[in-house]
């Protein structure tokens, strides 16, 4: 089969510029790469298509000689004119294609520039964050407390001060990878890199490892901290506590903790942000007539509520500044709004009825009353 001309197989003119060339391949490659399309031939062929037609016209030398006597003028160039071919500067160009774009890592092992597209991963690690789940009561929630919590999390080792090597030794560069932290394995025309096996992408290892942690560099230990619950948190907010996560790995800073809060239920009050809600009964001359009343706050404070006359079943009334205090600003306090249940008696005595029925005479009780209005409710 005849091969494609190298312009045409980037789809680029002949005047194209250097850019619009890396450009071109650049998407190529990155369509047809083995790794994104494994197992397809075809795909296969494409890339090293791209691959050789891109090896020449970025080379300024091989270029000219293409572009003036074809494919012929590069036999022993070592390109493009048939037998073994060499790519070893496409991949050296790789990462200056591909940096900047955040491709190059996960097509192609996570090269970079310099060091023959390879390059030595940092080796301090941040800590794992840690969740801990807070059960808070209602009222606790509402005026903030200070709590105790309990949890594991892995601290730096005493012994070899966070190293992972017992005291007096070291660490030496892994002859793995060379210090890399990547080994890079050869597929025909094409190179991937991969995190080194013996280091796990450290770069170095240790001979001989720290006696109580292991190697690892980090023990378990068992905490207690104190846990600031701030007025007005709500159900499913969380709280962070920083450093308190995870040791970091070869001298990492550490993570985080995350307290998520629960919110029990209260018997009695529910909240909407600020606000409180609760229901209070009142007996039907109450309500009738009109009466004041104490009812209590959620700091278990008596305060005085007026019922108006002919106050009706499902009545709202409002208390100011008796909520819970903004989570931002304890000094300003939402309302408690108090549901009037009007508490229709079950049992009469005979006087309690003949008064019940002279009333309904006096006051000409309705036997056939309409719908109430839904806008009324």
């Amino acid at each position: 089969m005849a091969k494609r001309d190298y312009y045409e197989v980037l789809g680029v003119s002949k005047g194209a510029s250097k850019d619009e060339i890396k450009k071109a391949y650049r998407k190529l490659a990155v369509k047809h790469h083995p790794d994104k399309n494994p197992g397809d031939k075809k795909a296969e062929e494409l890339f090293k298509e791209a691959s050789e037609a891109y090896e020449v016209l970025a080379d300024d030398k091989k270029r000219q000689t293409y572009d003036q006597f074809g494919f012929a003028g590069l036999e022993g160039m070592g390109g493009g004119g048939g037998g073994a071919q060499d790519f070893s500067s496409v991949f050296r160009d790789f990462g200056d294609i591909f940096g900047d774009f955040g491709i190059f890592d996960s097509f192609f092992g996570g090269g970079g520039r310099g060091g023959g597209g390879q390059r030595r991963r940092s080796s301090a690690v941040r800590g794992s964050d840690l969740r801990y789940d807070l059960k808070v009561p209602f009222k606790d929630a509402a005026f903030g407390t200070k709590v105790e919590v309990s949890y594991n999390r892995s601290v730096q080792c005493e012994s070899c001060s966070g190293h992972g090597a017992e005291p007096g030794t070291g660490k030496k560069t892994c002859p793995g990878c060379g210090g890399t932290g990547q080994v890079r394995r050869s597929s025909g025309f094409f190179s991937i890199a991969s995190t080194c096996p013996n280091c796990n992408g450290d770069g170095t290892i240790i001979e001989s490892p720290c006696k109580t942690c292991r190697g690892a560099g980090r023990v378990e230990k068992h905490t207690r901290i104190k846990v600031t619950i701030p007025p007005g948190i709500e159900n499913g907010k969380r709280i962070n506590i920083p450093g308190q996560g995870d040791a970091g790995k070869n001298g990492g800073p550490p993570g985080d903790l995350y307290v998520f809060i629960n919110v029990e239920p209260h018997e009695y009050y529910e909240r909407d942000g600020a606000d409180l809600y609760c229901v209070i009964p009142v007996d039907i001359v109450q309500a009738s007539l009109g009466t004041e009343i104490t009812v209590p706050t959620l700091e278990n404070k008596r305060v005085k509520l007026k019922i108006p006359a002919g106050t009706q079943n499902g009545k709202i009334l409002r208390l100011r500044n008796e909520g819970i205090p903004h989570l931002n600003n304890a000094n300003k306090r939402g309302d408690l709004y108090i549901k009037i249940k009007v508490d229709v008696p079950t049992k009469l005595s005979s006087k309690s009825k003949d008064l019940l029925k002279e009333l309904g005479e006096l006051e000409g009780s309705n036997s056939s009353p309409q719908p109430v209005p839904l806008r009324e409710l």
